[in-house]
């Protein structure tokens, strides 16, 4: 994905999170001058526009977003640094990455780096990055995404967990996605503290209007089917509501597609649960469009997109309480949260929900009504728009 981004006016400061939710722009860093020439902007994305995961579909949304918003005095380029075929090809896809960044300096025609972080081998292409942005002088802004991060960390030998050490503290700025993250990141790197920012993910506002599920109850997932995204707890559940009549779900998303049809079948579910696979962003719409309930159940996460999508489109959310989602979900008001692993206060939520439509409407509401302010794509922009102003001023 390639664009270039030209002119508009320099908005007000995004609004930041409710009161004990962290800021989610450093109000410091919101009173210096813009810079007065143009920024170039080069964006390390996994696989670019051909990627399935929700850090593409987040990194596709912002540039489309920067592109309407027409900014003066930027140029951002989003590139592959892993690529979306197969994984023999990632080595050529990092290198071709780390030439175009090499060039791109040399004829002075880059600022700043973004570099979307995962754990395994996403950290290990960008310790690659990174420390080529250093050799170069380039500043560069760590964007963590990985949920399970502190647990891969703890995982390595002393050698790389030093050289991840490095990663953060030589960062220009570390955005996160919620407070529990910057807590961890200032417990591992206390010198990196004033340089991090939180800022939550973010969607557009719904291209379709919702319309729910008619006659039945359509109850969503959206997300791998794996078990760390909670799918034992969440087939358990629906085999204790089979007999709960007026509801029916969908299962969307790659993984174990063919085993969970089999498992389903085994249940007397297959022909109330959907199993589409994985499904483009115009499906998604159409399933959100179509749904009453967002259910995420995971084990682990950072911030999940799907949530944030739920939520645009006024869908009662239920989720488990793991990485960020106590930052935007704020139990019995915006949706409802359980316990990660917890197969009983699953089941206890979606009946809680099936049976009761004005609790639905509620939560929908206030979720829809939190998005706006909060969790929009074009504030979102803005606020990344400051994050590499701030970060182009870093001393070499």
């Amino acid at each position: 994905m390639h664009f270039d981004a030209i002119d508009t006016h320099k908005p007000s400061p995004p609004t930041s999170l409710p009161a004990g939710g962290g800021a989610r722009y450093a109000p410091a860093m919101l009173q210096r001058a813009p810079i007065d020439r143009k920024l170039h902007v080069l964006v390390a994305t996994p696989a670019g526009a051909a990627g399935k995961g929700g850090i593409d579909r987040i990194m596709g949304a912002l540039g489309g977003e920067i592109g309407r918003q027409n900014w003066p005095g930027f140029r951002i380029r989003f590139a592959a640094s892993r690529g979306g075929g197969h994984l023999l090809l990632s080595p050529f896809f990092l290198a071709a990455f780390l030439m175009r960044l090499v060039l791109m300096r040399l004829t002075r025609r880059l600022d700043v780096v973004h570099i979307n972080l995962a754990s395994r081998a996403s950290t290990y292409r960008k310790l690659l990055i990174a420390g080529l942005c250093r050799w170069l002088g380039t500043p560069y802004v760590l964007h963590l995404h990985g949920g399970d991060y502190e647990t891969f960390w703890d995982s390595q030998p002393r050698w790389m967990a030093r050289m991840i050490y490095r990663l953060f503290d030589r960062a220009a700025r570390i955005v996160v996605l919620g407070r529990v993250w910057q807590a961890a990141i200032t417990r591992r790197v206390p010198t990196a503290a004033d340089r991090i920012v939180i800022v939550p993910n973010a969607s557009a506002r719904p291209a379709l209007p919702h319309r729910g599920g008619g006659a039945d109850v359509h109850v969503l997932f959206l997300g791998r089917l794996i078990a760390y995204k909670g799918l034992p707890q969440l087939l358990e559940a629906l085999d204790r509501l089979r007999d709960l009549p007026g509801w029916r779900a969908t299962l969307a998303g790659d993984g174990d597609v063919e085993g969970t049809a089999t498992m389903l079948a085994s249940k007397g579910l297959a022909d109330r649960v959907a199993l589409p696979g994985w499904v483009d962003t115009d499906t998604v719409a159409e399933l959100i469009a179509s749904a009453d309930i967002l259910v995420l159940p995971s084990l682990i996460e950072n911030l999940p997109l799907s949530v944030i999508e739920g939520m645009a489109a006024g869908l009662a959310v239920v989720a488990s309480r793991v990485g960020a989602v106590e930052d935007i979900v704020a139990d019995g008001e915006t949706g409802l949260l359980v316990e990660p692993g917890d197969a009983d206060g699953l089941t206890a939520a979606l009946a809680r929900l099936l049976g009761d439509p004005g609790l639905r409407q509620r939560l929908g509401r206030a979720a829809q009504r939190f998005h706006e302010t909060h969790l929009d794509l074009e504030s979102y922009a803005y606020t990344f728009r400051d994050v590499w102003e701030e970060a182009a001023r870093t001393p070499k």
